[in-house]
């Protein structure tokens, strides 16, 4: 239980919680889009059904996840013994690098009309109908963030709080945090970049059993810090550009969300 409070599992804590809050923005506009085509009366109880199944989702995927890579169960495979945590971090690697650099894809080069269609298509006019497109939009759009979980804490009691405190600050603060990461766009991509590395360690991690080898979590955590700390730096020196690049993302027409709808159009 001491380990719970020494400085690495702090350091786990304040960056997963900060690259969930990044990584979640979509997950929050696709959900405000859903909401908005309530009658207002029903949104704060859909409001309040999102942000308890989504930390009831996340919580249910990480204590999953967290049993299986600690599975002893051994398979072997060719000359080697892998255990069933192996299989699932490796799976989770490809799957981190694939759906990052598809999202990477889709967010710069992707086609925004689509993405906006796509959304309203699934809007539903009721309030079950809204609440089971919310469990399913956060069952899509938390399972690669509860694999960077697994790969970046080593505690799921540690995974477990940063998930509810990025759920609860995206909750209280959505649209400030959208309008940001809209007007900063190379956070988002800084942010996916780091699930590129994260999903290339869990994948080194799952083929321990032929390299015998780890990658030390505070490489990772260096390289996040020192990146992050230069895009501040870049952030505040340099003077903003009239031919900013945006990001395809979508839109929602939320009241909650005016302001980055507002930052869009402009």
């Amino acid at each position: 239980m001491t380990e719970l409070f020494t400085v690495d599992a702090l350091i786990s804590l304040i960056t997963l919680s900060l690259l969930e809050i990044v990584l979640g923005i979509d997950n929050v506009i696709f959900v405000s889009i859903v909401m908005g085509r309530l009658p207002a009366a029903q949104q704060p109880v859909a409001r309040r059904v999102w942000m308890f199944t989504g930390i009831g989702v996340r919580v249910l995927l990480l204590l999953c996840l967290g049993w299986l890579v600690r599975n002893p169960f051994k398979i072997p495979i060719w000359h080697y013994t892998f255990e069933l945590g192996n299989l699932i971090m490796l799976a989770g690697g490809l799957f981190l690098i694939i759906k990052t650099v598809t999202e990477i894809h889709e967010k710069l080069e992707g086609d925004e009309e689509e993405r906006e269609e796509s959304g309203k298509d699934k809007v539903g006019t009721t309030l079950g109908n809204a609440i089971v497109q919310i469990i399913l939009i956060d069952l899509v759009f938390s399972f690669d963030s509860m694999i960077t979980a697994v790969g970046l804490a080593k505690h799921i009691e540690v995974m477990i709080l940063a998930v509810v405190i990025a759920m609860i600050i995206m909750f209280m603060f959505s649209a400030h945090i959208s309008a940001f990461i809209h007007k900063h766009p190379t956070l988002k991509m800084l942010a996916l970049s780091f699930l590129v590395m994260v999903g290339f360690a869990l994948f080194f991690e799952g083929l321990e059993p032929v390299h015998h080898q780890q990658i030390p979590k505070g490489y990772i955590y260096f390289a996040m810090a020192f990146s992050f700390g230069v895009e501040v730096l870049n952030m505040r020196l340099r003077k903003p550009s009239s031919k900013k690049v945006k990001l395809q993302e979508p839109v929602a027409d939320d009241p909650e969300n005016e302001s980055l709808v507002k930052e869009k159009k402009s």
